[in-house]
């Protein structure tokens, strides 16, 4: 795909030092410098839409079926530091 476009004086400078900067000529410049550009804006950098956090809520279920149950106790403070709490290295109590 061809797209044209008219640079400011000011943006065809700095992509001119770009280019010579980078031993590269103006096209490819252009098209790195774009390529980051729409990288910056995947949906997976700063704020997703509410389709894409329920697409990959649903990608994530795929393949959870096997997954065990687990009660909500098995979640708690003590659960996780069970074997620090038999007298050895306690968590001191606040």
């Amino acid at each position: 795909m061809t797209i044209r476009f008219e640079l400011s004086p000011e943006m065809e400078a700095t992509l001119i030092a770009e280019a010579r900067a980078q031993g590269l000529p103006l096209e490819k410049v252009a098209e790195q410098l774009l390529r980051e550009a729409l990288k910056e804006r995947s949906p997976f950098r700063g704020q997703v839409s509410v389709q894409d956090f329920h697409r990959m809520l649903s990608a994530m279920k795929e393949g959870s079926e096997g997954l065990p149950d687990l009660p909500t106790e098995s979640f708690s403070r003590e659960t996780f530091y069970e074997d620090r709490l038999d007298g050895g290295n306690a968590i001191p109590s606040r």
